[in-house]
Formats: structure tokens, C-alpha cells, sequence
């Protein structure tokens, strides 16, 4: 949620935010109802305090005539005006909840995906002597997908992953968790990045699957629910990512200044309901209704959070050179970075049997926008108490990472070269589908 005094003294700036991300909501209205509940809230306490001034005099002993007469009619006037207070508040508050976050400058402007805008294309797409295949293809050949199977067991769109497959994902799990906890990896990466912020380690995690009602409200993940699994009879969702559950663990506390950042690395099976996919898409494991992901999260001062934000983009990078993976990174225009984000961007990987590049990291930048619903502060040096600053991005959508594995570093004979990185992590195999 937006601080509300930009609302009452910039509102240009939230109009075009609105206009700019392509947002329904109608400020007009959000505007009017403020102004309501503000002005019933003042009335509100004028009578407080005349019902206090009456409430003083007539303990003194000495009540005016007709003082008990108008105090019981105060408050039987106050109890209705607070009762109306409280449904003004409450109308205004889902409004303005509609309010989508203030871009930041740098973010270019556009009303569809096809606005985002291309910053760099690393690597080259691999030539193959023979005809590529895709990664369900070549999965199915050696056994390491069974969507046959899961579906009879869970249903369409679920999938059990086998063998090498398995194997490769906790190789990558593995090699991530050490990354992200090597203080000379980090400050590595900050340093080429140009970046002013600390190579504190990320702290892994292992989050819950679910997330009650309102915090998944508070965070702005819960919409659009029906693309969420709710859990019936009760008052938990099962969580779309695992930054929904590590972004709302502090709500309602206050760190200190000199903790920050904070930083996780988490990992957590997600559930969607992917309802609009298809074609290519029905094929393997590119969108499942339940995934796994690693994900970083962290929280921070105001003045390093942009810079946070650029970290973590920068190790998103990283991973991928480091693996050899073909790919572009686009600056997400406004229409695309989403309700909550200020500022985002994505990764997207080459998959040859497509021809052509997928989605597999994105990278979040909230500014306060979340902290401030889920009431989480930091305590600066001065004693000041603050709204923290949030970021989170996919460090590897396993999934997705598998796929583009298993594409780019196909044989002839659909073996599949394990990336260099991860040869340690699989106990020196150097290829899948065939020892060595």
C-alpha cells in the first residue's frame, strides 16, 4: 500500500501510476472517500472530547442542569458516528488497497508485454548437427518425467520427476545455497555491478506450503485467487511462491538498523492453477500446478533497497553465465512489472526446441509498498521507526531450470551435458542419460 500522504498531497503521481500501469482503479472515488472519513473522523473527535469535558464537570460534583441529559445524548450521537466511521474506513480502505505502487523513473513506459524492453542478450544459441529435441522428448525417452502416472494420482498438469532428474535439481539446489552463503562470491558480483551494499550472506530457508488470509492479502499476492488453492473450510491458501511466505514472516515487527539487510535464500514447492496455458506449454514440466523454486527475498533501508534490487538481478546473471545458459535480460515496462512492483525485470533462457527465449527469473522491487500492510519497520540509528524496504527474485525456477538444461545441452543420442558448475554436486558425472 502506497503512503497515504502522497494520496492527499501528490496526487498526480499516483494518477499516472494508474494511467501508466494500466490500473482499475478509479482515484477519483478513492480521493472523495478519504476526504469523507477524514472529515467524519474529526467530528468524531470533537465529540470525544466534549464527552470528556462533560464527563470531568459532572464527577466534579457540581453537573450543570440538563448535563446528564446532553451527555446521553452525546453518546448515543458518538456511538452512531463512530459506527458510520468504521464502515467509511472500511470502504475506503479497500479502494485505496486498489492503489497500485509509484514506478520509479527509470522504468519505461508501456501498455503490453510486448513494450518490455531487451538491456542484454548473453551467450549464443547452441548449433546442433542434428535436429533438437525438447525436454519432455528427451525426458520421456530415459524416464525421468511421468505425467501419465501423476495424473491419475493428483490429476492433469502434475508430473513425477525420476532419477537423474532428481538428482540434477537438488545438484542445483546445492550449488545455489553455497553461492548465496560466500561472502567472496557476493562482494564479487557487487563489485563488477558497481554497488554500494553489503555482501552479507542469504540465510536458507525452508517456509511453510500455506498462508493465512490476510497475510497473503497484506503481501498482494492473494490476487487474482482464482489462480490460488485455498484450503476449504479453513482460512489458509496454499502459497503461489515462495516469496509470499518469506516476504510476510516479520509482519508487525521492527528490526534494527544495524541487522540490515536482511537476506534469504528459500525454497518451497508452489501451487497456481495455470488455467490459461497451452499449447507448447500442456508439454513437460514448463507450467505444472505444482513447482519448486529457490528464491531470494530481503529487507532493507530505503536509501539501499534500489541497490538491492540491482544485487539482485546481478546474481540472477551470474547463475546463469555460470551455467552456461543462453539468455536475455528485458526491463519490464509499467504495464508489466505488476501491482506491488516499483521497478521489475526478467530473465529469460534460450530454449532451442521453441527457438526462441522463456521466462525463467524475475526480479521484484516493492519499496515499501508491501512492509507497510504487513506493519514491518526498522528502527534507524536515530531512533527513528520506519517502514523497511522489500525485494524479492527467483534465484532458479527448478522447473524451468531443468528444461533449459536438458535443451541446451542435448547429444545426439539424448544424453544431456551436465553444466561444469554442477559436476561436484553430482558427484563428478559429467553427463545424464549415461554414466560419465
Amino acid at each position: 500500500m502506497i503512503d497515504i500522504k502522497i494520496l492527499r498531497n501528490q496526487p498526480e503521481l499516483i494518477k499516472a501510476a494508474v494511467q501508466n500501469k494500466g490500473s482499475p482503479v478509479d482515484l477519483d472515488l478513492v480521493i472523495k472517500l478519504d476526504r469523507e472519513h477524514v472529515a467524519l473522523q474529526r467530528q468524531v473527535e470533537e465529540l470525544r472530547t466534549e464527552r470528556n469535558r462533560l464527563s470531568a464537570a459532572m464527577k466534579s460534583g457540581k453537573p450543570e442542569p440538563g448535563m446528564v441529559a446532553d451527555a446521553r445524548g452525546l453518546r448515543e450521537n458518538l456511538a452512531k458516528l463512530e459506527t458510520e466511521l468504521d464502515a467509511a474506513k472500511a470502504t475506503f480502505l479497500a479502494e485505496f488497497k486498489k492503489v497500485p505502487n509509484i514506478p520509479t523513473d527509470d522504468t519505461p513506459l508501456g501498455l503490453s508485454e510486448e513494450e518490455n524492453q531487451v538491456v542484454r542478450i548473453w551467450g549464443s544459441p547452441p548449433e546442433f548437427k542434428f535436429a533438437p529435441k525438447n525436454h519432455y522428448e528427451i525426458s520421456l525417452h530415459h524416464g525421468w518425467i511421468d505425467k501419465q502416472r501423476a495424473a491419475k494420482v493428483a490429476g492433469a498438469r502434475f508430473a513425477y520427476l525420476k532419477g537423474d532428474l532428481v538428482r540434477l535439481q537438488f545438484a542445483l539446489i546445492g550449488w545455489v545455497l553455497d553461492k548465496l552463503a560466500d561472502e567472496a562470491f557476493l562482494r564479487d558480483i557487487i563489485t563488477e555491478a558497481k554497488l554500494g551494499v553489503s555482501a552479507k550472506p542469504f540465510l536458507p530457508v525452508l517456509p511453510p506450503y500455506m498462508i493465512r488470509t490476510n497475510i497473503y492479502d497484506a503481501m498482494d499476492r492473494l490476487e487474482p485467487a482464482d489462480e490460488r488453492y485455498r484450503i476449504e473450510g479453513g482460512d489458509q491458501w496454499l502459497q503461489g511462491s515462495a516469496e509470499h511466505v518469506l516476504g510476510s514472516m516479520h509482519a508487525d515487527e521492527i528490526f534494527e538498523e544495524k541487522d540490515m539487510p536482511i537476506r534469504y535464500i528459500g525454497y518451497a514447492t508452489s501451487f497456481r492453477r495455470e488455467a490459461g496455458a497451452a499449447g507448447k506449454d500442456m508439454e513437460g514440466i514448463i507450467r505444472l500446478h505444482q513447482f519448486d523454486k529457490l528464491e531470494m527475498e530481503s529487507f532493507s533501508t530505503k536509501e539501499t533497497s534500489h541497490e538491492e534490487h540491482l544485487l539482485f538481478s546481478a546474481i540472477q546473471e551470474r547463475f546463469m553465465q555460470l551455467l552456461e545458459i543462453p539468455y536475455r535480460k528485458l526491463q519490464k515496462c509499467t504495464y508489466d512489472i505488476g501491482k506491488p512492483n516499483a521497478k521489475g525485470s526478467d530473465i529469460e533462457a534460450w530454449l532451442p526446441a521453441q527457438e526462441k527465449y522463456r521466462e525463467t527469473h524475475t526480479a521484484d522491487y516493492m519499496t515499501d509498498y508491501q512492509a507497510r500492510r504487513l506493519g514491518t519497520r526498522v528502527r534507524r540509528s536515530d531512533g527513528q521507526v520506519e517502514y523497511v524496504h522489500t525485494n524479492d527474485a527467483t534465484a532458479f525456477a527448478c522447473g524451468r531450470a531443468l528444461v533449459a538444461i536438458i535443451e541446451n545441452f542435448q547429444n545426439a543420442d539424448m544424453s544431456v551435458r551436465i553444466p561444469a558448475q554442477l559436476h561436484s554436486y553430482m558427484g563428478g558425472r559429467q553427463t545424464l542419460g549415461r554414466q560419465g
